[in-house]
């Protein structure tokens, strides 16, 4: 992670406090890029890696889903392979994670939210970690805690896990 707006000690506090992560799919698991093919079919590019990453926190007892403002078969065919609770078609990611959050009487401040632009503000102004990867929109960065170093879809997602299920385990 980089540019932590909080010090050593609360970075960790912090994390090791979280029992959801709240993951945007475009732009956070993909490259943020889509090819088109000519019947209009959609085709993204995951990392691989992210898969053991999210094991990782299944091991820790940390909960994980998407909350995708696209509706697309690709989020839901990549959401149940990695067997990760999905949401698409979302309009307010704020109102969805509150509603994700009663579910599992999960406070906001035990939750945190990975996106990567403006689109995912809401979810941003209400959980208690705000992660951006390494690049996402610059309009972003002051709703931010840290960033990632590694880009979305490529290697961002696995980050993270590793770094929570690193520091949560060290308790």
């Amino acid at each position: 992670m980089s540019k932590p707006t909080l010090d050593n000690e609360q970075f960790k506090n912090t994390i090791q406090s979280i029992k959801l992560i709240v993951f945007d799919f475009d732009g956070v698991f993909t490259d943020n890029r889509v090819h088109v093919q000519e019947n209009g079919a959609e085709l993204v590019s995951c990392w691989r890696g992210d898969g053991i990453g999210l094991q990782k926190l299944r091991l820790i007892n940390v909960k994980t889903c998407i909350v995708s403002t696209e509706k697309n078969k690709v989020v839901s065919a990549r959401a149940k392979k990695l067997n990760v609770e999905c949401y698409q078609g979302v309009d307010d990611k704020r109102e969805c994670i509150k509603q994700i959050c009663n579910k599992y009487d999960i406070k906001f401040s035990q939750t945190a939210f990975v996106g990567n632009d403006i689109n995912d503000i809401p979810g941003f102004e209400l959980v208690g970690f705000k992660i951006g990867v390494s690049d996402c929109h610059y309009d972003i960065l002051p709703f931010i805690d840290c960033q990632t170093l590694m880009p979305g879809g490529r290697g961002a997602v696995r980050e993270i896990c590793d770094l929570f299920a690193k520091l949560t385990s060290a308790k």
